[in-house]
């Protein structure tokens, strides 16, 4: 007997189902109902709901409510510090059955091969891992990546099972002005699903920019900015890191009507934040709490996202869909009590181990060792450019402030909040090194530094002193890339991240533990930040305004520009 044959007769009750919830109530995230029955399910589909079903394997639920599977729309994997498969085994139990990932940061420093490596993980974990495949490695031309990818590189992939489509295309400068690398993804994408990175973008650059394909955007920090590119047809991703938080800013954007059209996505969220708070069940009960519409909440949480990325398998519990089910008490809490991925039970399932799949990109901070005098800032110009932290934003300040040279060098001061930040290329490349000044880190005293720097991945190191700088900054090839925390000549906290200077090779509670005391290091140096790291990471960003360092020196964002001197 087939498939459809077993489908059709479990749905009808005429044989036991495959799995019954018993006693249960759906949340429609089409009409809002509340519908109660069981629900029938046959291997990985839904075949029945609002009846009375027998099971060969039944699961009381009575007096829980049952949603959809929760779909994170964009996210890095990577920037959860540990493989998929401990991605897997920390959010799934919390309701997310999607994920949908741009493995940018791991193609920044490995390649293609970066890319297959998460295409090959993503057939052995519990939830389903799609992949959007990186449009923009590097970034832009104002840093050194450890890799390029072009058109060609990417087209044999695109027929991967696990790939959807192109991932965020940060370059929009590169779209709009047509740029023939750019022109080239685009093609080879046109008519299947791109992915947008847009900061501020608008008026008719943000016309042109969505007439070249693009259909989502989840770089709006602001409702005015939201609704604009929901007018322009972009289904707009409501967004919470572990740095980018704009879930506040555009929570009044989202009701009933908009709902259809957003989805939310966490971008880059790590364990510190997902054990204090969570991964996406933390966004659906904040937005309940700011007073959203639940029906619209839960929309955008599943079936807006699966509609917006084609996934017409998922999305709703109705006859037909993927069995990705969620239960709780309560819809306002979202507290995950029994959670379905593709019909598997989540508790039972046997997750895979983290060297399922051999990790690459091994050994791969290859800079230099530096010295304290690396660290000198030299010029002729009393007046420097200071990137300005806005904390739970990556955008920021292009600030400028008079520091003249002492002995030809313009100096930390830690009494203005002006701290010294530098990035050293670490592909073995060319051995840059490139010194500014950013405001905002509190630093009254040593230094952190990490590989975890988007989207290049050099080390990135901030300081009061230039030797302790010095010392993080060598510490990282040593363990292989993470974080590092230095006061007065002594590591105080670190964490190794050996799998491309990204990820971790141990479990996610073990890299929780890590987190909460470099956490601490990093506040007993005055750092006033809650997520310094990360925080960190994004000031060497050039697709972001305002102001950004990468290894070739100070960008300035809106010109697109290097900055001379």
């Amino acid at each position: 007997m087939s498939d459809l044959n077993r489908r059709i007769r479990q749905g009808r009750g005429t044989e036991p189902a495959d799995l019954v919830l018993k006693g249960g109530t759906v949340f429609c995230v089409v009409t809002g109902a509340l519908i109660p029955g069981d629900v029938a399910i046959c291997g990985d589909t839904i075949v029945g709901i609002g009846h009375t079903y027998q099971g060969l394997r039944e699961i009381d639920v009575a007096g829980k409510v049952l949603v959809p599977g929760f779909i994170d729309t964009h996210l890095h994997i990577e920037s959860s510090l540990v493989t998929p498969f401990e991605f897997d085994r920390c959010v799934a139990p919390r309701g997310v059955t999607t994920a949908i990932c741009d493995p940018h940061e791991i193609a920044n420093v490995a390649g293609v091969p970066g890319i297959r490596y998460f295409l090959d993980a993503a057939g052995h974990t519990v939830m389903d891992i799609r992949v959007n495949l990186s449009s923009c490695v590097p970034s832009s031309p104002m840093e050194t990546a450890g890799a390029r990818i072009e058109a060609a590189d990417l087209v044999p992939l695109m027929d991967h099972p696990k790939v959807i489509g192109l991932a965020e295309f940060m370059n929009y400068p590169g779209v709009i002005h047509e740029d023939p690398g750019c022109m080239a993804k685009l093609e080879a994408f046109r008519g299947r699903h791109i992915d947008g990175h847009a900061p501020l973008l608008s008026g008719r650059d943000l016309n042109a920019y969505v007439s070249a394909g693009i259909r989502t955007e989840h770089e709006a920090t602001g409702a005015a900015e939201a609704t604009e590119k929901l007018q322009r047809g972009l289904r707009v991703l409501i967004r919470e890191g572990s740095v980018s938080k704009d879930m506040v800013a555009l929570a009044p954007v989202l009701d009933v009507a908009t709902s259809p059209y957003m989805c939310l996505c966490t971008d880059d969220r790590n364990p510190l934040d997902i054990a204090e708070h969570g991964h996406l069940d933390h966004m659906i009960r904040s937005l309940i709490a700011l007073g959203r519409p639940v029906l619209a909440v839960y929309r955008a949480a599943s079936l807006s996202a699966a509609e917006a990325f084609g996934l017409k398998d998922r999305g709703q519990i109705a006859p037909g869909k993927r069995a990705d089910i969620v239960a709780m008490d309560r819809l306002e809490d979202c507290r995950a009590d029994l959670v379905l991925c593709g019909g598997v039970v989540v508790a039972d399932a046997a997750f895979a181990a983290r060297g399922s799949v051999a990790p690459v990109a091994r050994q791969s901070v290859k800079a230099r060792a530096v010295t304290a005098q690396d660290f000198r800032h030299t010029g002729n110009r009393d007046e420097v450019p200071v990137i300005g932290i806005w904390p739970g934003k990556i955008l920021t300040e292009h600030l400028r402030e008079r520091v003249p040279a002492v002995d030809g060098d313009r100096r930390p001061d830690p009494a203005r909040d002006l701290m010294r930040i530098a990035v050293i290329e670490r592909h073995g490349v060319n051995g840059n090194i490139a010194n500014g000044f950013v405001r905002g880190f509190g630093m009254q005293a040593g230094a952190i530094a990490s590989t975890v720097c988007h989207d290049h991945h050099n080390i990135a190191v901030v300081g009061a002193d230039y030797a302790d700088m010095a010392l993080a900054a060598n510490r990282l090839g040593q363990i292989e890339g993470g974080f590092v925390v230095v006061k007065d000549g002594a590591v105080l906290a670190e964490l190794a991240l050996p799998v491309a200077g990204l990820m971790s090779l141990e479990p996610f509670e073990r890299v929780h533990q890590s987190l909460v005391a470099l956490r601490a290091a990093a506040r007993s140096l005055g750092v006033v930040l809650e997520e310094p790291f990360l925080q960190l990471a994004f000031l060497a960003l050039p697709v972001i305004p305002h102001l950004k360092i990468t290894d070739r020196g100070m960008v300035d964002v809106d010109r697109f520009a290097l900055i001379e001197g």
